[in-house]
């Protein structure tokens, strides 16, 4: 009941004033993969309504993509939150490698949990009020923390971006078998049908977001530290599939963002109350009869409100 006032009261004040509660969340990222996990958890550092509590990497690769996080929260100046290294921490560096290329994990200024997993059931189980668990990535690291401790189910919400329930990538009629989904059917299947409150944005909605023109070019102005970094991450990342110019021009699809917003806000997407299913080949079909009921963003009232609330926050 308390995150539910909470996330109320932000909703009201998500595109005006800043709420005076802040939400405590936990972020779960398969950063260093796609950009898109890069600028959502930027977009969280710069949201006062969120209080960032521990910061995971999940799907393998683990200390790679532990690095990405300190260093991102070190230019950040947050070595306040605590940094947990997931499951499979060995494996191969991912496309932005080079931007932490000879950073040493052990020199972070701030808490290194080489338990992730463990030190997220621990967050969620000493917090004084529920926790909001932001995952946007496959979720192995929840499979097993909910298998440790079912009772996190009992203290947190979970918000994903994860599924395709009506519109696939780029918002083809056709639905799609969604990357965090298909990645580890099981582990979602698990993280989604567990007894906590569940929001999530599919591709109907997250596979939309991008940023061009004056809101693109704003973003890549922008000097601010944080910001900086995200943007020199972002041409490491297009450089790396060999389209350098794709970062002077627009971002790439932001599916991530979405789901941080959806942490503290609604106003700008259209939720629908739906019982989804996660089949074993990484589909979430809607079930009348086997689905679990959970809080769907299907469409966008006004894309373009979120997509300035992204822009304000990253330029502020």
């Amino acid at each position: 009941m308390k995150w539910m006032i909470a996330c109320l009261f932000a909703t009201v004040c998500a595109l005006g004033p800043v709420a005076a509660a802040q939400i405590p969340v936990i972020l779960d990222t398969d950063i260093g993969d796609d950009i898109d996990d890069t600028w959502a958890l930027c977009l969280l550092l710069e949201s006062p309504e969120l209080d960032l509590k521990l910061v995971v990497s999940d799907n393998g690769s683990a200390i790679y993509r532990a690095k990405l996080i300190a260093k991102l929260l070190t230019v950040a100046g947050r070595t306040d939150v605590p940094v947990g290294v997931g499951l499979r921490p060995e494996g191969e560096p991912g496309r932005q490698a080079k931007w932490v290329e000879g950073y040493d994990l052990a020199g972070y200024g701030g808490t290194v949990h080489q338990d992730g997993v463990g030190a997220l059931i621990r967050t969620i189980m000493e917090s004084a009020e529920p926790v909001t668990l932001i995952c946007i990535g496959p979720v192995p690291n929840i499979a097993a923390a909910l298998a440790r401790e079912p009772r996190i189910a009992q203290k947190a919400r979970f918000v994903g971006m994860h599924g395709s329930v009506r519109r696939g990538y780029g918002g083809s009629a056709e639905v799609s078998a969604e990357w965090n989904v298909r990645a580890d059917p099981g582990a979602c299947r698990a993280a989604l049908s567990a007894p906590w409150d569940i929001t999530i944005t599919p591709l109907d909605t997250c596979g939309l977001v991008h940023l061009r023109g004056e809101r693109y070019a704003a973003v890549r102005r922008c000097t601010a530290p944080l910001t900086a970094a995200l943007i020199e991450n972002y041409r490491i990342w297009s450089a790396s599939q060999g389209d350098s110019a794709q970062a002077e021009t627009a971002s790439s699809t932001l599916f991530d963002t979405v789901a941080v917003y959806l942490a503290f806000a609604e106003d700008v997407v259209e939720m629908e109350r739906l019982p989804i299913r996660v089949t074993d080949d990484g589909y979430t079909r809607i079930d009348e009869q086997g689905g679990r009921l959970m809080d769907v963003a299907v469409g966008w009232k006004d894309m373009g409100a979120f997509e300035d609330l992204l822009v304000r926050r990253l330029t502020q």
